[in-house]
C-alpha cells in the first residue's frame, strides 16, 4: 500500500424525530480509488440497546475510540453525555488518543452528539448529525427532508444516505441502519 493511499469510508447519518432515533451508514470502504468493500457496518449498539453510534476515519482507530467511548459508557451508567465528556477530555489529554484518526456519532433515545477527531463533544441544534466523506451531502439531505416532509427518523436517515450514495464517489448504498 503506498502510504499516500488513504482509507475513506463513510457516511455516518443520525436523526432523532417524534421519540424516535435513528442512525445509519453506508458499507464501502475505499483505499485510494478502489473500492475494497461494500458491506461494512460502521453502527453499533451499545449499553444493552440504549446507545448507538457510527464511526468513520481509520477503522482501528474508530475501534480503539469505539472500546473507549464503551467503557465511559459502562462507568456512567449509560450517561450519553457525560460518557462522551469524559472521553473527550482523554481523547485531549492523551497523547496516543490524540492521534487517532476518527470521528464518532453517539445517540440515545433523546438525543445525538458529534466526538470529532479533535477530542470536541458536538450537539447538533436540529436533532440531525453527520459524518464522513458524505457527510456534507447526507446532513444536507436529511435537513431538507426533516424540515419539508413528515418522514420518520428511519426514513430521513435512508433518504439522506441513499442521496449522499448517488453523489458522493466515497459513498455506496448498501445501507446499514438501526433504530431506538
Amino acid at each position: 500500500m503506498n502510504n499516500d493511499q488513504k482509507i475513506r469510508s463513510t457516511t455516518v447519518l443520525g436523526v432523532v424525530r417524534n421519540g424516535k432515533t435513528a442512525l445509519g451508514a453506508d458499507g464501502q470502504v475505499t483505499l485510494g480509488n478502489t473500492i475494497m468493500k461494500h458491506s461494512t457496518a460502521k453502527i453499533r449498539k451499545l449499553y444493552n440497546g440504549k446507545v448507538m453510534v457510527g464511526f468513520a476515519g481509520s477503522t482501528d482507530d474508530a475501534f480503539t475510540l469505539l472500546g473507549r467511548f464503551e467503557a465511559k459508557l459502562e462507568a456512567h451508567s449509560g450517561n450519553l453525555k457525560r460518557a462522551a465528556i469524559e472521553l473527550a477530555k482523554d481523547w485531549r489529554t492523551d497523547r496516543y488518543l490524540r492521534k487517532l484518526e476518527a470521528m464518532m456519532i453517539a445517540m440515545d433515545d433523546t438525543q445525538g452528539l458529534l466526538l470529532s477527531g479533535t477530542g470536541d463533544v458536538i450537539e447538533a441544534d436540529d436533532n440531525i448529525l453527520a459524518i464522513g466523506s458524505g457527510g456534507p451531502y447526507a446532513l444536507s439531505a436529511a435537513r431538507a427532508l426533516y424540515n419539508n416532509t413528515d418522514m420518520t427518523a428511519k426514513e430521513i436517515v435512508e433518504n439522506g444516505l441513499n442521496i449522499a450514495g448517488e453523489i458522493c464517489i466515497y459513498t455506496n448504498t448498501n445501507l446499514t441502519i438501526e433504530e431506538i
